[in-house]
């Protein structure tokens, strides 16, 4: 198995930075398999393979958004702009801009 994750020599990063890496390409993953299941759902016509394949997507969602409080909890600035972001109604330009004005003042 190759290592694409590191763009830089492993054994010159540290333990934190490898495993930020690791759960980076995770939440990439996370996010292929949760567009993989969709598109195979929209072209399923068997109802128990479809509901087979919409429990699993609800796993994926799990697995992203779990993976993705990780990274937020390890880059405050991050987690700031993404508090700005996530689930909040209204435009989502404007929310990104508020989300980078939090991310600053952090």
């Amino acid at each position: 198995m190759g290592f694409e994750q590191y763009h830089e020599p492993a054994n010159e990063l540290s333990e934190q930075t490898r495993t930020f890496a690791r759960m980076a390409v995770s939440l990439g993953e996370e996010a292929d398999a949760i567009n993989w299941y969709e598109q195979r759902m929209s072209v399923e016509k068997d109802p128990a393979a479809k509901a087979i394949m919409e429990d699993a997507q609800e796993e994926e969602f799990k697995h992203f958004g779990m993976a993705l409080e990780y990274l937020a909890r390890q880059k405050p600035k991050w987690k700031a702009t993404l508090q700005k972001i996530l689930f909040q109604s209204g435009d989502l330009v404007t929310l990104g801009k508020k989300g980078e004005e939090a991310a600053e003042g952090s």
